[in-house]
């Protein structure tokens, strides 16, 4: 079975669409298959219409969280719920094209365990998103031991044992990109054309996307506690240079004026650098805070998807 996880948060315009597409592309790979959307507390009528579709389509099956929990998330539970030995991650926009899936199927039969698809080109984008995501995923590469590959989004199909390894993660905060890069396997890629949104608006903000950065950058790589610690030893050596000409100026010169000036620069640029590590080690501190409390990643207020743990009906 092909399972296809799909993150909804006020997708209404896109739903049924993208579900017919997906139908005839999962139809020319022969295998059978289950639709699952996963709803992040939409606030307009998506909810509505995947109960309608699913009580259409048998293949159909959703989860509807209590609230927003985030995309990640949302991919998370996803992964948790399906049943199928091959996973696709796709978003609700059609900006990922469905028909991509049978080739990504193929190729994952060539003894891929992750087959992602790697954007040639972003349409309706602007050139500001795609220079600073560029910029991103560049500098993550450069400060972490894993490779993640570039221009590439959730939109993959992967095994069910990376699904499984991926499981074992127990952060709070998921950049599911960087997991599955870190958990290796052999992976490759197909490279296609993105397209615009079919409709509506992106629920990724540019807050939502800052957050996610911090996600990766925090949860792959010490450097920032580094460059806080750096820069600690770097004030201090320049304060030492400081302190040791002002005592010459005092007392070997007799050339010393106190400035208001050289205090308040060197007040504010030492205060500056302390602020910034302590900001820096805060944003692990709160991560760290967030695991150990164990709170649920999500919450599922209803769900078409029978627990595997159920008691089967006697006969």
């Amino acid at each position: 079975m092909i399972s296809v996880v799909v993150p909804i948060y006020n997708e209404e315009t896109n739903i049924s669409a993208l579900l017919e597409r997906l139908r005839v592309s999962l139809d020319k790979t022969g295998e059978k298959y289950e639709v699952i959307y996963v709803n992040d507390g939409s606030k307009d009528r998506s909810m509505e219409l995947i109960r309608e579709l699913s009580a259409k389509h048998n293949f159909v099956k959703y989860i509807n969280f209590s609230r927003n929990f985030g995309h990640q998330i949302a991919v998370s539970a996803g992964l948790d719920k399906c049943k199928g030995e091959q996973i696709v991650i796709i978003d609700a926009d059609g900006q990922d094209p469905p028909e991509l899936i049978p080739a990504l199927f193929n190729k994952m039969k060539e003894g891929f365990e992750i087959v992602y698809a790697k954007r040639r080109s972003r349409n309706g984008e602007t050139l500001l998103k795609k220079a600073t995501a560029k910029w991103f995923y560049k500098f993550l590469s450069r400060i972490t031991s894993i490779e993640i590959p570039l221009d590439t989004g959730d939109f993959r199909i992967l095994h069910r044992k990376v699904a499984e390894q991926v499981k074992r993660m127990p952060e709070k905060q998921k950049f599911l990109r960087g997991q599955m890069a870190w958990v290796g396997f052999r992976q490759t890629f197909l490279e296609y054309d993105r397209d615009e949104r079919m409709s509506g608006q992106t629920g990724y903000t540019f807050r939502k996307m800052l957050r996610l950065a911090m996600d990766g950058i925090t949860s792959f790589s010490n450097l920032p506690l580094r460059i806080a610690t750096i820069s600690g030893f770097v004030c201090s050596f320049f304060g030492l240079f400081l302190i040791a000409y002002t005592l010459y100026s005092r007392f070997i010169l007799k050339d010393y004026e106190p400035g208001w000036s050289s205090l308040m620069i060197t007040i504010v640029f030492i205060g500056g650098i302390q602020l910034i590590g302590i900001g820096i080690i805060g944003e692990y501190i709160s991560r760290i805070y967030d695991n150990i409390r164990n709170r649920p990643l999500y919450i599922i207020d209803e769900t078409n998807i029978k627990d595997e743990t159920e008691e089967l009906p006697s006969k």
